[in-house]
């Protein structure tokens, strides 16, 4: 209980939110869920201190400068990819939530502030004249995360793309292009990233390429396995990559080419459906103690592991037998186990490498500290406003609970799907 009181009185909870934070210090005694607004501060608190450190360094030009670079011993060169991944991902999570409208009190406050903050960030990621200029060019990683700050932008135009000037739209555009130098992946779920950045490019109205777009689609779609879930490539893989990239990439990319093109709108129910189907089993795993298995790799990316089911509760497409509710109660349950762990945030407020606490052998040679902020994935539901019955239902058990509390429940089953999705080309 230690920790969860130390993290609800850091700095950056405080700073905005120390009247909100009240009722939840308040609860921590209590066995039963808290009530649905004190959840929602929660998670606004957990966003402020994971973004504020990224956003503010960033936004002042000193990132490269004071973020830490913890990484495998044996890892070479990520100093060099690290701060474009903690932007592009942290981004990633929190969009839907900086372009939510007609909130107020304390969380308006902090939106703003935070608007603020990442629409200067992304001015001094994309200036070649900046000291944080980020890396979109050079080794393999920048792909990765040039996909991840294409998708934030594309789950918030309002606020992430729009309002910004003339020059800063050219110049990431600019950065998004020259990622193409990185060669198209073709054996595994790195074709969703230069599939990403296409997407991208098309809704800014460039000429996008169909090896990278249109194709890379095809090939994700062909690893199709069945019951919702895709192999990474030709095997399956048992990890977290269809949530972490497969699924939501899949959904945003066919969102912006059904756009333009009808013809996609078949592929894009398809994917929903696997996507729907996925995001059910993937709240079936939630322990009833708020605990989930760590299975393959990239685990330090903690909860971003539940990306696909926060995905469709923001699109508001789960499965009638999954309420948002005990989505809510699950997730809330799953955050406090991973953030209140000691050791999750050094003494500055930087996310550590580990999956609850720090857990430095849990960091693969690709793993550095900007790698960890993938989690903020996991917070999009902050995309829906808090009367949203995601927010404003009681509390409620979730499916394993109800299991293991004794409750009949139905059997689950496995959903029946084609195997092969025609997918057209653009007309260019």
């Amino acid at each position: 209980m230690k920790s969860r009181r130390d993290f609800l009185k850091s700095a950056a909870v405080v700073g905005m939110f120390s009247a909100a934070s009240l009722p939840l210090r308040a609860a921590e005694n209590k066995t039963e869920a808290p009530a649905p607004g004190d959840e929602r501060r929660y998670w606004v608190s957990v966003t402020e201190k994971i973004a504020r450190p990224v956003l503010e360094n960033l936004a002042r030009r000193q990132l490269r400068k004071n973020m830490p670079v913890e990484a495998h011993p044996k890892a070479t060169k990520r100093e060099s990819v690290t701060h474009l991944e903690a932007f592009g991902r942290l981004l990633c999570g929190i969009a839907p939530w900086l372009a939510l409208k007609n909130l107020s009190g304390g969380e308006l406050k902090l939106q703003q502030e935070f608007v603020r903050l990442a629409q200067t960030s992304l001015d001094v990621a994309s200036d070649p004249q900046s000291p944080d200029f980020m890396n979109f060019t050079t080794g393999g990683q920048p792909l990765v995360d040039t996909a991840f700050l294409a998708q934030a932008i594309l789950r918030a135009p309002d606020v992430l793309w729009e309002p910004l000037d003339r020059r800063v739209k050219n110049q990431i555009i600019e950065a998004f292009k020259s990622s193409r130098k990185i060669p198209t992946p073709a054996g595994n779920n790195w074709v969703m990233f230069a599939a990403m950045v296409e997407a991208a490019l098309l809704e800014f109205g460039e000429l996008t390429l169909e090896e990278r777009l249109e194709n890379c689609v095809r090939k994700m779609l062909g690893w199709y396995c069945g019951d919702g879930a895709y192999g990474d490539g030709d095997f399956f893989h048992f990890d977290y990559y269809n949530s972490f990239v497969i699924q939501p990439m899949l959904l945003d990319v066919l969102a912006v080419l059904k756009k333009q093109d009808a013809l996609f709108a078949p592929a894009l129910a398809v994917q929903l459906k696997r996507a729907r189907r996925f995001a059910q089993i993937q709240e079936r795993f939630i322990a009833p103690d708020g605990t989930f298995p760590s299975v393959g790799r990239s685990m330090a990316y903690r909860f971003g592991a539940f990306q696909t089911l926060v995905q469709i509760s923001l699109m508001r497409e789960l499965p009638v037998e999954t309420k948002p509710a005990q989505v809510r109660c699950a997730l809330t349950a799953v955050i406090r186990k991973m953030m209140e762990a000691p050791g999750t945030f050094d003494a500055n407020g930087w996310l550590q490498i580990g999956f609850c606490g720090h857990q430095p052998a849990l960091g693969e040679t690709y793993i550095s500290t900007g790698s960890l902020y993938l989690c903020a994935a996991g917070l999009l539901p902050l995309g829906l406003p808090p009367a949203d019955e995601f927010w404003s239902e009681p509390a409620a058990k979730w499916t394993s609970q109800k299991l293991w509390s004794g409750e009949n429940l139905s059997a689950d089953h496995a959903i029946s799907d084609v195997r092969k999705v025609e997918v057209p080309t653009l007309k260019r």
